[in-house]
């Protein structure tokens, strides 16, 4: 297990390596374990603290990032994103752990099968059908293909859903409560450890998604961090793409979801555990 952890973990430390070393100190020492010429002007490149000039002399490319204007636009679309599938993924797992209707079992399935199918198959259905609805560069545009739900968001409330006691929903339906009341005042609230890791889920999924983005978003009005950082893979005229400036903004991209799930990350693993899913 130590080693798999080594293993795992090499690649962030190598990041931060990266990140603290200089793009000259890089280029003389590739194989260097150890950071080269500490320093922290790839951050300062990152946030525009430095100028043309002085990215320049320091082996950068010279371009640069708005990076708050980028890191509004993920909380944005992430949040979008979250929101939307976990509420109307609860609402479909209720449907099908829940509510008694011909051929749900037959849907359910099919609707499962979707799991099988790879994501890359619906890009370009998708891209067709977000430019007919004249949303591409649009955060609505980049959030749609999964806002609503997906199959695994459904299947991991589901699963939780039919642990539920059916005697307390029964004993609601008898005081006059409404299914729709039911699933709100009812389910909600006995299912909000799930929902929350669901949702921590959802949330990191959205923050890293980069093809999609990539895909849909042309103008800085709705890309994306994870876009964004492709600035810094320009060529410099001396030492090539600016690798510091690179791992800087990876490391400052990625820490918000890895301090995420590191908060959570004993939920995480409860909740899928109660859940049954292997």
């Amino acid at each position: 297990m130590i080693l798999i952890m080594l293993f795992t973990l090499l690649p962030f430390y190598w990041v931060l390596r990266t990140a603290l070393s200089s793009n000259a100190g890089i280029t003389a020492h590739p194989t260097s374990l150890l950071p080269v010429d500490i320093n922290m002007r790839g951050f300062a490149r990152v946030f525009g603290m430095q100028s043309t000039e002085e990215a320049l002399a320091d082996g950068g490319s010279g371009a640069a990032i708005n990076f708050w204007l980028y890191l509004r636009n993920s909380v944005i679309i992430s949040t979008l994103v979250t929101v939307g599938q976990v509420f109307f993924s609860a609402m479909a797992a209720y449907s099908f752990s829940r509510l008694r209707w011909k051929g749900r079992d037959t849907v359910f399935a099919v609707f499962l099968g979707a799991l099988m199918v790879p994501s890359i198959f619906t890009l370009l259905p998708n891209f067709v059908l977000v430019k007919q609805l004249h949303l591409i560069d649009t955060f609505l545009g980049v959030a749609l293909p999964t806002m609503f739900m997906t199959p695994f968001a459904v299947f991991f409330l589901k699963q939780f859903f039919m642990n539920i006691p059916r005697e307390l929903e029964e004993a609601a339906l008898l005081d006059g409560a409404s299914k729709v009341r039911v699933f709100f005042t009812l389910i909600l609230p006995m299912a909000k450890a799930p929902i929350s890791t669901l949702a921590i889920l959802t949330y990191i999924t959205a923050w890293n998604d980069y093809f999609w983005p990539l895909l849909v978003s042309y103008t800085d009005s709705s890309r994306v961090l994870t876009v964004a950082l492709a600035v810094f893979r320009s060529q410099a005229p001396q030492t090539g793409p600016d690798w510091a400036g690179l791992m800087a903004a990876t490391l400052v991209a990625a820490l918000p979801m890895l301090l995420l799930f590191m908060a959570f990350a004993r939920r995480i693993v409860n909740s899928i555990g109660f859940t049954g899913i292997k």
